[in-house]
């Protein structure tokens, strides 16, 4: 949804800031007021080309900036998120500068972006199974492309038609059936290639399986290089600890008893002082413990040159093998790991493109079946499809219009299907069907995709419908009929609508009225937004012109009354 539109400088507009609201958004001024300067500007925020033409006489530069909620649009956020941009508030904030002499700028969420990635994430062409609808669907004078697109028919059709969840599985086997087919050429690709490949892999495989590694060896090949170079200093050491703590007429372990055998003495004056030596009994046993775990360690350590050499021999083994496919033996295991796996699947590659191969053509024949189940469950949806359409579009006055949804079955299978749909339309029982391309006005466009939208329902992503000329040729109880198919598509959605007809007015949620201002030297355009009696008025005058009258303002506060 829009929420604000922000724009300086553009044509002749100094300064503009539009609040828009959820529901019915209304736009209505005087000819000439800057209707169409405004659908330009969001024009440019849907990645339309700017020119340095429409900067304001006497500016550098102007700047159209627009602020979207997309807290339920989860595909644009994942989007945002795949190009690096930060969307934590679920807003989306785009902005244009065009400067005299230089290409324009783009800016989503205050990142420098590209034309297409705003094309991309606000407006692409079309809505498929996947991926983004546009944030703003714009259809009148200045933007048709999706009603264009004969992509969006078919996305228009399955909707109606119930098609969408066998089209999702279809689009699903498709994609897996032309994946079989690229792996299947990767395969292939180059025997010799293969083969090199293969001999490559099993000279690596058997330098690192020759040497029998053990997950962790190198750390404990480290430690006994460590301890084998000094096992004359831990053999010192050792000595050193026993004579100090056991064996030296001095030592700890006679100081010890010494102070025991009197105590023991003293214990029969103080009983109590026995059984302060208890800590000392137990480190008596502890010192006697450790010397002898130390000794029978030190005679495990055998300074032998030769085991050293053999240490140090497969530790430089290990080295080389470490430059080469990782830092680390768990490094090297894997990488091993990783080579026997290709290995195989090289070896049995014939048997794996042999299998790939049934997986197709099982994919093909579930394709064919399901393409030709959902291309009559087309057929069928396309007729009730018109018959739908042409009955809203004679609800609002489009005399002699006749709708059609054209549908052939194609020879080869799309990702969609075997169906290729096209909306066409005859102006008279006696023109030729014409696709919408080669059709129609902009207001005619705006009233065709009125029906479609009151027809077919709203997407499941919401977004903003901008509705330009969607009133011309129309009066009276017609324009009553547009204004309230209008808030029919607005309920949960956000339309805006620019109108010069009171009784669309009378249907808006929110009513903004466009008019020029007089500068010193130029000319300016504003927007304010009405409130309710400002709006009797500007109802009033698209009843009567400037000229307002009791009878126009009565008829005014009926309208809105009805409208409610």
């Amino acid at each position: 949804m829009l929420l604000e539109l922000k724009v300086s400088n553009f044509a002749i507009i100094e300064n503009l800031h539009i609040v828009f609201k959820d529901g019915l958004n209304i736009l209505s001024g005087e000819t000439g007021a800057g209707k169409s300067v405004l659908l330009k500007s969001l024009s440019l925020l849907m990645g339309g080309k700017g020119s340095s033409d429409t900067i304001r006489t006497g500016a550098s530069q102007a700047t159209i900036e627009g602020s979207f909620d997309i807290s339920k649009r989860h595909d644009i956020l994942a989007n945002l998120k795949d190009m690096g941009i930060d969307a934590d508030e679920d807003v989306l904030i785009v902005r244009r500068v065009l400067s005299n002499g230089d290409k324009s700028k783009v800016y989503l969420n205050g990142s420098l972006s590209t034309l297409n990635s705003l094309r991309d994430i606000v407006a692409p062409l079309v809505e498929l199974a996947g991926h983004s609808a546009p944030l703003i669907e714009m259809t009148g004078q200045h933007e048709n492309r999706n009603l264009m697109s004969k992509a969006y028919h078919l996305d228009l059709l399955d909707q109606y038609a119930g098609t969408w969840d066998k089209r999702l599985l279809f689009t699903e086997k498709y994609n897996r059936y032309h994946a079989i087919f690229e792996e299947i050429k990767k395969l292939e690709s180059d025997a010799k290639q293969k083969a090199q490949r293969l001999d490559f892999l099993i000279y690596q495989r058997d330098e690192i399986a020759n040497l029998d590694l053990s997950p962790g060896e190198d750390l404990e090949l480290e430690t006994e290089v460590k301890k084998l170079k000094n096992a004359n200093r831990i053999g010192s050491f050792v000595d050193q600890a026993e004579a100090a703590l056991y064996t030296d007429d001095d030592s700890a372990i006679s100081r010890l008893k010494m102070v025991l055998k009197k105590g023991l003495e003293i214990s029969g004056v103080d009983p109590q002082i026995g059984a302060k030596l208890e800590l000392l009994e137990q480190a008596q046993a502890l010192i006697d413990e450790s010397v002898y775990e130390l000794r029978n360690y030190a005679n495990k350590i055998d300074a032998d040159p030769q085991r050293l050499e053999e240490v140090e021999g497969r530790l430089s083994d290990l080295r080389k093998l470490q430059k080469k496919y990782g830092t680390s033996v768990n490094d090297i295991l894997k990488a091993l790991m990783e080579m026997e796996i290709e290995i195989s699947n090289l070896q049995n590659s014939d048997v794996k493109i042999e299998s790939l191969r049934k997986e197709a053509a099982v994919l093909l024949k579930e394709l064919e079946t399901l393409g030709q189940d959902l291309h009559k469950r087309r057929l069928k949806g396309a007729d009730l499809l018109a018959d739908s359409v042409n009955a809203e579009l004679s609800d609002l006055n489009m005399k002699g219009v006749t709708f059609h949804v054209h549908i052939e079955k194609m020879a080869d299978i799309s990702s969609t299907g075997l169906s290729d749909v096209e909306f066409l339309s005859q102006t008279s029982s006696k023109d030729v069907k014409r696709p919408l391309a080669k059709f129609a006005s902009g207001g005619e466009l705006s009233r065709i995709l009125l029906s479609l939208k009151r027809v077919v329902g709203s997407s499941n992503q919401p977004r903003t419908y901008l509705f330009d000329e969607v009133d011309t040729g129309v009066s009276g109880e017609t324009a009553e009929k547009v204004g309230r198919k209008l808030k029919t598509i607005a309920k949960g959605q956000q339309v805006i609508c620019v109108t010069h007809l009171p009784q669309v007015a009378a249907f808006g949620d929110t009513h903004f009225f466009i008019q020029k201002s007089p500068q010193k030297d130029s000319v300016a355009m504003m927007v304010s937004e009405l409130k309710q009696k400002d709006r009797v008025q500007e109802i009033a005058r698209l009843i009567s012109g400037e000229k307002i009258s009791k009878t126009s303002l009565a008829h005014a506060e009926q309208l809105l009354v009805e409208a409610k």
